[in-house]
């Protein structure tokens, strides 16, 4: 199937031509959200970090901002800042520059004199990007250039078996035509470690499975807490998932059948087509963020309880796992995999079915997210704020 999409000139390609507001610091999220407001054919990340974190959680932030900033969803940038922060704006902008993105500008509030200084100084230069990227036009592109990501939230007992298997054969066919398909989600793929060890390209991979989940239950461990409740969630429980087991072996199945390729950090990026594992929390949001980070164009979104989550760069392609959430939820989701369920249809062609929405999308159908406005960002963070 034909794909389209946008080739900018470090040779990556996106499948969005987004002018990004970005904020650097939670202080400069006021001016950030103004200047999106005055300029349509924007979008913006605000968030509550950019001061005070310290070694690899300061690092972890800079890397996701700097994966915003530089991303091929991306035509132009503002990073906007105040100027006395620790993520300095200017850094940010400067490795994104590095990162071969060719259209990033910076205002600082304390430079331009203020709000209503920045805000019209940054409105002026998101409207000058605005107008050049709406002269760029989409060409043919292939899966080799495109980096997927899989998520599901708001599971219930019929994830396993309807929606995540669908988008497991689906991730099958873009690993088989080249492409790269991220597996996230830690904390929702213990007790199914053996599966993804398995299927590691070898003995490297094998371990560090291994590792990484013994890490993610020790961290838990170390706090004195009990996982149950967070996971699964009370609503995972209330739509008939009962251990994180029974979770896992239902999360897992997003990822297909290939071959386990490399397990990759929180926003880093893929350095392998295929199949890649990123160590990731659980949690929706930060989950996303961190995938898109790494470079991530389009994510598909399995969910069985409902949820209307997005981002503010990527395309959200919504799975219902039953056909009552489809319904009750029309206005978020994209595609039904209940008919798996009910026996209307197979497991493949449930996936033939979201592997043609996911070209469509690719080459420029919204999804229910994206039409919505839904823009959710939220960063993974591993220290404390000092």
């Amino acid at each position: 199937m034909k794909l389209m999409g946008y080739r900018r000139s470090n040779g990556k390609v996106g499948v969005r031509n987004h002018v990004l507001i970005l904020s650097s610091i939670v202080c400069a999220n006021h001016v950030a959200d103004h200047i999106f407001r005055q300029v349509a054919g924007t979008v913006s990340v605000t968030h509550q970090h950019g001061c005070a974190q310290v070694g690899s959680d300061f690092e972890q932030t800079f890397r996701t901002l700097v994966g915003f900033a530089a991303h091929p969803n991306v035509y132009g940038t503002v990073v906007v800042g105040l100027g006395c922060e620790q993520m300095e704006a200017e850094r940010v902008a400067e490795a994104a520059r590095q990162a071969g993105h060719e259209n990033i500008e910076v205002v600082i509030i304390q430079q331009e004199g203020g709000t209503l200084k920045a805000i019209a100084k940054g409105a002026q230069i998101a409207r000058e990007l605005v107008g050049r990227a709406s002269q760029v036009s989409r060409e043919e592109i292939n899966f080799e250039d495109i980096i997927f990501s899989t998520e599901c939230g708001g599971s219930d007992a019929c994830s396993g078996i309807s929606g995540n298997p669908a988008l497991g054969y689906c991730s099958d066919k873009i690993v088989d035509q080249g492409g790269t398909v991220i597996l996230a989600e830690t904390t929702e793929l213990i007790g199914a470690e053996h599966l993804l060890a398995e299927r590691s390209v070898d003995d490297t991979v094998r371990q560090r499975v291994f590792q990484v989940i013994n890490r993610m239950e020790q961290s838990i461990l170390d706090m004195g807490v009990d996982l149950r409740g967070a996971q699964p969630s009370p609503g995972n429980m209330q739509g008939g998932i009962t251990t994180i087991e029974e979770k896992s072996l239902g999360c897992v199945h997003k990822g297909g059948h290939r071959a386990l390729q490399e397990i990759i950090d929180y926003a880093h990026q893929p350095t392998k087509k295929g199949l890649v594992w990123m160590d990731t929390p659980g949690h929706d949001i930060e989950q996303l963020t961190g995938m898109v980070a790494g470079g991530s164009q389009i994510v598909v979104f399995t969910t069985g309880r409902g949820t209307p989550t997005g981002s503010p760069i990527a395309p959200v392609i919504k799975v219902a796992t039953n056909t009552f959430t489809y319904k009750n939820m029309r206005d978020n989701m994209d595609l039904n995999a209940g008919t798996i369920v009910t026996g209307d249809e197979t497991i493949e062609e449930v996936g033939e079915r979201l592997f043609v929405e996911v070209c469509d999308v690719i080459s420029g159908k919204l999804t229910q997210s994206e039409i919505l406005g839904h823009h959710e960002f939220g960063i993974n963070r591993i220290g404390p704020t000092c």
